[in-house]
């Protein structure tokens, strides 16, 4: 029986929601190459594997973090899975921009989230923590403490854990890299000569050079 992690890779893998191109790798906005392209907003377009995720997700909740007061997703990716997962849980949602809205209330955090909550923040992706990390400080600004926040997919990139454990965030997601690959060779996705290209990259994923 495949464990939560594989089945929800080699679901993102079928949907394309997860891309894998070692022999010809992508461009990140950052200016990264990299052999992998993950977008899970894909996921939404899928009822069963939706279903899927935002039912794991709130179990995840429930097991973790059955404290929380309220949810909020991170814009753009979180929103929509905060949202499904905030009602299955009858729980308030708000999400959080990225940066503040330059008219009106100029606000950070759109909907009603009441100080001294404890909040679960939702994200779709994790790679470098950045991002992710400026939405829970936004959220410890307004006044309520992260419990933790949820994903479904990380890149497991060494300076994301550290980050995470410095701003004493416990992460936890669906699935991970190291998944994804095993799934990726399980159904000749890729082949076995590949996994070296994948593992290499993410050892050092600013400075990988595919040339070399």
């Amino acid at each position: 029986m495949k464990t939560l992690e594989r089945l929800i890779a080699d679901k993102l893998l079928q949907i394309k929601a997860v891309k894998l191109q070692p022999a010809n790798p992508f461009t990140w906005a950052s200016g990264w190459k990299s052999p992998i392209y993950c977008d899970n907003r894909k996921t939404l377009s899928y009822p069963a594997i939706r279903r899927i995720i935002k039912i794991e997700l709130a179990r995840l909740i429930c097991e973790n973090h059955p404290d929380a007061m309220a949810i909020a997703g991170v814009a753009t990716g979180g929103i929509a899975q905060g949202a499904l997962v905030a009602d299955i849980l009858g729980l308030p949602f708000v999400y959080i921009r990225s940066e503040p809205k330059d008219h009106g209330l100029e606000n950070l955090i759109e909907g009603e989230l009441k100080p001294d909550s404890k909040v679960v923040i939702i994200e779709d992706l994790v790679s470098t923590g950045g991002s992710s990390l400026k939405a829970v400080q936004a959220v410890r600004n307004f006044g309520c403490e992260v419990v933790g926040m949820l994903a479904i997919f990380t890149h497991g990139f060494p300076i994301a854990e550290k980050q995470f454990k410095e701003a004493k965030v416990p992460l936890t997601t669906l699935s991970n890299y190291n998944a994804v690959i095993e799934e990726a060779v399980r159904t000749n996705y890729i082949s076995e000569e590949d996994i070296s290209i994948l593992q290499e990259w993410r050892k050092d994923p600013a400075n990988w050079d595919p040339d070399k």
